[in-house]
């Protein structure tokens, strides 16, 4: 009897160990290839792989190995995660754990939120970045502004804390990270009335342990960049939306937060002030929520330039000296390298084409206006360029070649300011707008570039649709990216040529990740397209649901 009971505690212990993902492991992502435990594939997000069994010459047998539905038509934008031979999948109504070898699944847990939060979700109940797992444990956001825990072995919720009000226009999109035993998270809302923030959790009960504001109140830092005198509650609705993923330096102990547009995009509103810290990236101490160092792409955004598609960390040779650099492809066509230990600019070129800024100087590091902004608050209608450079799209960095791969947009927005409605929980623009390009020219490129110059290694136009998909780089000389029309794609990394592709049956909103399993290296995407943009621009091309494809190679 004796020996049968200590039998089921080391059977339980085993489960236990099977399902408690330390510090030590995420800080491991990205070296143990059986795993996939962060957005990006690290930390870093860089999105490399130093896989190579698919590659250039093998790449022509790539077939896919399983594939299930995700029961969502509402569109699929995160990245699996992948633990001990478990695939863990969040979208906006469920969580799932499959089998990785087979995808079978193991179990799927409703996501239990207020339906009624749909009214002011804009894109719909969709999930960005990843499940983030931690010490046996799954976390995700629900639409109508909770933090969820789910018990990994099971999919139980374990608890549930609300970290806003919906009818305010908030709403739950982010992946939260861990970031030094810290349970970090942000809110989605753009363009409705919100005032932004980001909050650490304790992982274990879900208590808030601290909350930073982006948008600063009277009194607090930054405050004197807002309105005070004939607009002083500007800042109550002021923007600086963090719905996306941050990154993390362990080193440094820094967390890296990209923040949303300032709202209303008509700056008479702010009285032509910076607003501070509205399409920002910020750096915290997780700790404490602590704000380090900001640094500001746009000042004043007029023309929806947020700043939160993720950024990516990199050690790189900058003159002759090493430095830890900060590297983002901007919203707003400009790509910026920054050093991360204090956001000193060190770089920023433009990598598509700008008629909004002239340049960015490196003394301010303040944008240099052309008139465009100056016709548009007379009330003229404008057009200028980029629409967006990239729209939230994943970029992958190559520590080998030191090039960035994306997916660059062409498009140029037409813009005219109106008076902004201040109306709690709808949108809060203050603009007539449209996306536009010119007949003929391409929807974009496929691009490799200098993060330093801001110049093309190589570029490939594509004319069909906008690209709104992650790109991952491996070590097999391969690009991975989805389209909106549906098709997972492979391209030479050297020069772009497309070596390889499939359809899924929908479009693809999502980043691909590479990892393996029993000594087969296997490449995973989530395809359903879904969101606001994607479907004005490819929602008659392609059909809605949501499924996770798996491939491998085939035996030769």
């Amino acid at each position: 009897m004796r020996l049968n009971h200590l039998l089921a505690w080391a059977f339980l212990l085993s489960c236990a160990a099977a399902h408690a993902q330390t510090r030590e492991d995420l800080l491991n992502d990205g070296k143990n290839t059986e795993n996939v435990l962060t957005y990006g594939m690290g930390y870093y997000q860089q999105r490399y792989s130093t896989l190579n069994q698919i590659n250039k010459r093998t790449v022509k047998r790539l077939v896919p190995v399983w594939s299930a539905s995700l029961a969502n038509e509402a569109g699929e934008h995160a990245q699996p995660t992948i633990y001990n031979g478990v695939m863990y999948v969040v979208n906006g109504n469920n969580t799932f754990a499959f089998d990785v070898a087979t995808g079978k699944q193991l179990w799927r847990t409703p996501a239990n939120y207020d339906r009624a939060a749909l009214r002011v979700a804009g894109g719909g109940a969709l999930m960005r970045g990843t499940a983030t797992i931690y010490n046996g444990k799954l976390f995700r956001q629900h639409v109508d502004a909770h933090v969820v825990a789910l018990d990994m072995k099971t999919g139980k919720e374990i608890w549930k804390t609300k970290f806003a009000e919906w009818k305010e226009g908030y709403k739950g999109v982010v992946a939260p990270i861990i970031a030094n035993g810290v349970l970090v998270s942000g809110m989605g809302g753009g363009d409705s009335t919100t005032r932004g923030f980001i909050e650490g959790y304790d992982p274990e009960t879900g208590k808030r342990l601290w909350r930073t504001h982006t948008v600063p109140a009277p009194g607090e830092k930054g405050s004197e960049t807002w309105p005070n005198a004939n607009k002083p509650d500007a800042w109550k609705y002021g923007g600086g939306a963090t719905w996306q993923y941050a990154n993390y330096d362990p080193q440094l102990d820094l967390i890296y937060v990209g923040t949303g547009n300032a709202e209303p995009y008509n700056p008479s509103y702010r009285e032509g002030q910076d607003s501070l810290y509205t399409a920002s990236i910020i750096a915290l101490r997780p700790k404490t929520g602590e704000m380090v160092w900001h640094y500001q792409y746009v000042p004043n955004d007029s023309y929806d330039y947020d700043a939160t598609a993720e950024s990516i960390l990199a050690d790189m040779t900058v003159e002759g000296k090493p430095r830890k650099v900060l590297i983002n492809p901007h919203k707003n066509g400009f790509l910026y390298v920054l050093d991360r230990t204090n956001g000193q600019l060190i770089a920023a070129n433009p990598y598509v084409k700008v008629t909004w800024a002239t340049h960015i100087d490196m003394k301010t590091g303040r944008p240099v206006l052309t008139d465009i902004l100056q016709k548009a608050m007379a009330g003229e209608q404008v057009t200028f360029w980029p629409a967006r450079g990239t729209n939230a799209t994943l970029a992958a960095f190559n520590p080998n070649t030191g090039l960035v791969y994306l997916n660059a947009w062409h498009k140029a927005r037409i813009m005219k300011f109106v008076e902004a409605k201040l109306n709690l929980g709808s949108g809060y623009t203050g603009v007539e707008t449209t996306f536009t390009t010119p007949p003929g020219e391409p929807q974009g490129f496929h691009k490799a570039i200098d993060p330093l110059t801001g110049k093309d290694v190589w570029s490939v136009p594509f004319y069909d649709v906008v690209n709104s998909a992650g790109m991952l780089a491996t070590n097999g000389g391969l690009l991975f990216t989805g389209k909106l029309t549906g098709e997972l794609i492979a391209l030479d990394m050297e020069n772009g040529k497309p070596l390889w592709q499939f359809q899924t049956g929908s479009g693809i909103n999502a980043a691909p990740i590479t990892y393996t399993y029993k000594g087969v290296q296997y490449v995973t995407i989530l395809s359903g397209i879904g969101g606001s943009n994607p479907r004005r621009f490819a929602g008659r091309l392609t059909a809605p649901g949501g499924s996770v494809w798996t491939f491998a190679l085939m035996p030769e």
